[in-house]
């Protein structure tokens, strides 16, 4: 989500900072794995808000930063598809990239995606396909 590694890194921290410290409030209506995904979810939503805000950027310059950073960084050794994909992924509205992360990279099945998120099934199959429609777009257009 936010495509900077040290910044990952640092979200991760904080995620399981908030986990060790709430854990007493854990209530088990749903499996650990889902809190705890959407303490991290979060965490990563309000640092990229933070960060815009900061700025005072609209989106698509913070997207356009971490877009750069996937050109400039020595991190992302991918070949030119991977790339493309992680670029095409930015241009996301911020639901629809969440949601694609979520299923294409964490495997996370629809029914714990909507706990997370708090959302229906059937919104996030949309959210999926539209994204994965987005996605087919941005990489044939950038391969012409």
């Amino acid at each position: 989500m936010v495509i900077d590694h040290d910044d990952a890194n640092d979200l991760t921290q904080d995620t399981f900072i908030k986990v060790y410290k709430a854990l007493d409030n854990f209530r088990a209506d749903s499996q650990l794995f889902t809190w705890i995904y959407r303490i991290a979810t979060n965490e990563c939503l309000n640092f990229l808000n933070k960060k815009r805000k900061r700025f005072m950027l609209p989106i698509y310059d913070v997207e356009a930063e971490l877009a750069s950073k996937i050109d400039t960084s020595s991190q992302f050794t991918g070949d030119e598809i991977q790339l493309k994909l992680q670029k095409a992924i930015l241009t996301l509205p911020q639901k629809q990239r969440l949601v694609f992360n979520m299923k294409y990279y964490d495997d996370i099945k629809y029914e714990d995606m909507a706990v997370v998120l708090e959302t229906s099934v059937g919104a996030l199959k949309a959210s999926y396909h539209h994204a994965v429609k987005k996605i087919e777009e941005y990489i044939n257009k950038e391969s012409q």
